[in-house]
């Protein structure tokens, strides 16, 4: 059975004597006082006239707000002329700012100096993160907000699409963020049988299959919305149209590289950027397949930690691709709490769905 940890605070009684934290206020729209701290995947907590509170809600690389006596944090762009922003650039105390970075501290595991295999590539074995991973998918599936990030080739695969839409009406996803290419080779498939003209059984490229992902592109903006698109054309399967009937949230973030793009697409990053974190912000577990940008993107949003019902509980984000590389720069860019896994993401699906929907 799975067991969240439990948090544990700092203990306060070390930080006596440490000043409070200072605030400064924001010279213009848009722009930090300057030696602004700027925020980790950690808890940090701010000592407000000899209190120490806790940002509840936090986002690498932004800066903490103080307002209604409380910790805020906000990106630079939505920065407003005035607003108090902490300053200070350690993390002991000492600037009045405390990274409490043992939130979650598990057993004590034995430790080696020397030891085999200790990093995690293509020859780990993996099959303990998946049974913790079953555990926990079953725990946040009543208990928490399970969130997929994912690039197109979930949807290349018959099985993979079928895996996923089962795995959604199950409960397993409450909200899908993604760019325009994930959504359109779906659609494509769930209309013409192909993903990016090669068919989603046999994987052989079809004639003219170049065109399939244009038509649809095309259709759909014809149509004026995803929705009417289904309806109109009897599009009969697929992750987006289960998302839609499960009422699950879809987040299309555009690229400089998209066809079309579909309707529902971003075109303003920023907008976009706003869109995934209102998402992100209540996500408790978040599952990254096959998408290096889209994954750091997310990554670089979500802290290690999240107050749910009151209480304060760790953050599980898992990043699954068959190369090394995403994964371990995804790690390079500040993700020190996401948990690597090397597979092909059709595998992936398809084992993750057998086991929670036999």
């Amino acid at each position: 059975m799975f067991i969240l940890p439990k948090y544990s605070e700092p203990d306060f009684s070390q930080l006596k004597g440490c000043p409070n934290a200072k605030f400064v206020p924001c010279p213009k729209d848009g722009v930090a006082p300057e030696n602004f701290h700027a925020m980790s995947i950690y808890p940090e907590y701010f000592n407000v006239d000899g209190e120490w509170l806790l940002a509840e809600e936090s986002r690498m690389d932004c800066v903490p707000v103080l307002e209604g006596g409380k910790i805020l944090i906000k990106e630079f762009r939505n920065l407003k002329e005035g607003e108090l922003v902490a300053v200070g650039r350690t993390e002991d105390g000492s600037d009045g700012i405390f990274l409490h970075e043992k939130a979650f501290v598990q057993a004590e595991e034995s430790e080696q100096a020397f030891a085999f295999r200790q990093n995690r590539s293509r020859e780990t074995a993996f099959s303990k993160d998946y049974d913790e991973l079953y555990e926990l998918l079953e725990h946040e599936k009543e208990h928490g907000k399970i969130l997929w990030v994912m690039g197109p080739a979930c949807a290349f695969d018959h099985d993979t699409r079928d895996s996923l839409s089962k795995l959604i009406k199950a409960g397993y996803m409450q909200a899908l963020l993604t760019g325009n290419a994930l959504a359109t080779h779906d659609l494509e498939a769930g209309l013409f049988g192909t993903a990016l003209g090669q068919n989603v059984y046999t994987q052989e490229s079809v004639i003219n299959g170049h065109y399939c992902h244009l038509d649809l592109i095309n259709k759909a903006r014809e149509a004026g919305s995803i929705e009417n698109l289904i309806n109109k054309y009897n599009i009969k399967d697929g992750i987006i149209k289960t998302c839609i009937e499960e009422n699950v949230p879809i987040v299309l973030a555009g690229s400089i590289r998209d066809d079309g793009p579909l309707p529902p697409v971003y075109a303003d990053v920023y907008e976009a950027q706003d869109a995934m974190r209102h998402e992100v912000r209540d996500a408790t577990t978040i599952i990254a397949l096959a998408t290096t940008l889209h994954t750091i993107a997310v990554g670089n949003m979500t802290p290690s930690y999240r107050k749910r019902d009151g209480v304060l509980r760790p953050v599980y984000f898992y990043s699954v691709d068959v190369s090394e590389f995403p994964l371990n720069k995804l790690r390079d860019r500040g993700s020190l709490s996401s948990r690597t896994i090397v597979a092909n993401v059709q595998d992936f699906v398809t084992q993750i769905a057998k086991r929670l929907v036999p």
